[in-house]
């Protein structure tokens, strides 16, 4: 049988690496973007393909929307030369950075930056992409729980988290034609490196987050990984234009 291809953005590190790994253990083949390390992107791609898998890794910076149609070409050839094909099946719209700010602060610098890498980007990144995207396939796009319960700190963050979410129903909707499910993920506290690995290292931060959760402890990237898995599984086909949230119960 043929193994999908999944297009996962920022998947050097974090949450895209455990997402991409979690793909390549159940059958996908790969397609990696990094913005500035190589070396972790290759690291990816190795590991990729001693589970099985055939994975390419290129660059792209997601906050940069004037590179994306030299991206989408390589993308193009990366899918001749390596595959043969001249479609993808899954796209998954992880790329992302933080800032913490509080809302009387936050310099509109750090406004663009966020949108940029998390609203602008992904939207014209899924539009160019949209003539390699195999119909019947999947875009999964990537929330936070930030979008749902207020933190101080991440309003702007939030924010355009909460703009995804309507553009995924929308996206839905219009590509709903092509059967192209689309759907958003919006991870709680993860033990990541994320604003600075505060969940991770902080141990008083962790154990507040794990009391506040239903299911009793901070969440794991692969966690993320698996939950990434699943919505691009057969068995959730059905599924599109849905917010589905992977925090163990934070803040219910």
């Amino acid at each position: 049988m043929t193994r999908p291809i999944a297009l996962i953005t920022g998947a050097s590190r974090g949450l895209g690496r455990d997402a991409a790994l979690a793909l390549a253990a159940r059958g996908s083949d790969l397609i990696l973007t990094y913005r500035q390390r190589a070396d972790e992107a290759q690291a990816v791609v190795e590991a990729a393909q001693r589970l099985g898998a055939r994975a390419v890794a290129l660059p792209l910076d997601v906050g940069r929307s004037d590179t994306f149609a030299a991206f989408t070409a390589a993308v193009q050839a990366a899918l001749r030369d390596t595959w043969g094909r001249a479609h993808v099946d899954h796209l998954v719209n992880n790329a992302g950075m933080g800032v913490h700010a509080a809302f009387a602060e936050t310099t509109e610098a750090q406004f663009d930056e966020l949108m940029n890498v998390h609203f602008k980007g992904p939207f014209f990144l899924t539009q160019a992409l949209l003539p390699l995207m195999a119909d019947g396939g999947r875009i999964l796009n990537v929330s936070s729980g930030l979008a749902r319960f207020a933190l101080p700190g991440y309003a702007a963050y939030a924010a355009m988290k909460g703009a995804m979410e309507v553009l995924t129903r929308y996206q839905a909707k219009e590509l709903g034609a092509r059967r192209i499910a689309v759907n958003i993920l919006a991870p709680g506290a993860i033990e990541t490196d994320f604003g600075g690995g505060a969940v991770r290292d902080n141990r008083e931060l962790n154990a507040f987050i794990a009391s506040q959760t239903a299911l009793g402890r901070v969440g794991l990237p692969q966690d993320i990984g698996r939950a990434v898995a699943a919505l691009l599984s057969d068995d959730l086909g059905w599924v599109t234009g849905q917010r589905v949230e992977a925090s163990g119960g934070m803040f219910l």
